[in-house]
């Protein structure tokens, strides 16, 4: 059966990955041109729209509600499925821990809000959507992310920069398994229902396991350094992108990991990479510095994207 999937930030961490996997299980795959495609044109002959656009956090209080509601407009009158890929930001600093599809929505701040509010919009819609929840992304390259912008550069000096508390547990999602679980999930599109959160369970990986982790990598003791998050206080009065960053530091703070009996149910038997063999990729580049120069040209090329 033909299929086709169009992919909205196919040059973001999240649109990247997956445009990789739904090639290689067999759709056909299109890459969404902001500057050049019409939104309701491109989706007309898509069966899956994967919504990994993402406006800079400081935008989302002005484009992200309408951002969303073009792609539901567009997904309505093509009958397609819109993959949205969740975060962990609705549950909120008060939600205890494991966070599972049933955990309330309880986040009271601003971005957090505005996250929840978009994934009603969805439910409410009757367009047909999977929100695919998932932890921070552990990618096969420099994204821009936590781990390649704040936490691996200080590799090569022994040092893993660790933002919050090294002792208790954080959600990680290895980004080719996601996308994988979202090539699963759109497969069955003729019998899920309207809407379907589903949460990816991932790794549950505090920072001393993962400092000791890359250590067993690199073949040598890898320290704890905290992150300092003073730069970030000082700027946040002129730069809006550090007010966004400080108000999800509790992230950081709190013990928090993914569970789900859904996901094992949609999803039976599918593989997860080790968070051994996960964690050697992302940190290959500062672990071998013959290769650092090109991951770091890719990551600067992509520094002005705002997708997933």
């Amino acid at each position: 059966m033909h299929k086709t999937v169009l992919i909205l930030g196919a040059t973001g961490r999240f649109g990247r990955n997956a445009a990789e996997a739904f090639w290689n299980d067999g759709w056909t795959v299109r890459a969404f041109n902001r500057r050049r495609d019409d939104l309701m044109q491109a989706a007309r002959e898509a069966d899956v729209i994967v919504a990994a656009w993402n406006p800079a956090y400081p935008d989302w209080a002005a484009q992200l509600a309408d951002l969303h509601h073009r792609i539901r407009e567009a997904a309505r009158e093509s009958g397609a499925m819109v993959i949205v890929p969740g975060n962990v930001y609705v549950y909120g600093e008060g939600t205890p821990a494991p966070w599972r599809e049933d955990s309330p929505h309880a986040a009271q701040n601003p971005l957090g809000r505005l996250r929840v509010e978009m994934e009603e919009s969805y439910r409410r819609s009757g367009v047909q959507t999977v929100i695919l929840r998932a932890g921070d992304f552990i990618d096969t390259e420099a994204s821009g992310n936590w781990l390649d912008r704040m936490m691996l550069p200080s590799l090569p000096k022994g040092r893993l920069t660790y933002p919050g508390r090294s002792d208790i547990p954080h959600a990680w999602a290895f980004l080719p398994d996601l996308v994988r679980a979202a090539v699963a999930l759109a497969g069955q599109k003729a019998w899920l229902p309207a809407f379907t959160d589903v949460t990816f369970p991932g790794y549950r990986l505090t920072g001393r396991e993962m400092a000791d982790t890359l250590g067993a990598i690199a073949g040598r003791p890898i320290g704890l350094r905290p992150m300092s998050w003073l730069p970030l206080r000082l700027a946040a009065p002129a730069w809006p992108m550090a007010r966004c960053l400080l108000e999800m530091r509790y992230l950081w703070e709190i013990p928090h990991w993914l569970e789900s009996r859904r996901f094992d149910t949609l999803c039976p038997g599918l593989p997860q990479t080790p968070p051994e063999e996960a964690l050697a990729r992302a940190a290959a580049p500062w672990l071998r510095p013959e290769r650092r120069e090109v991951s770091l040209f890719h990551s600067i090329t992509r520094s002005t994207q705002t997708s997933l």
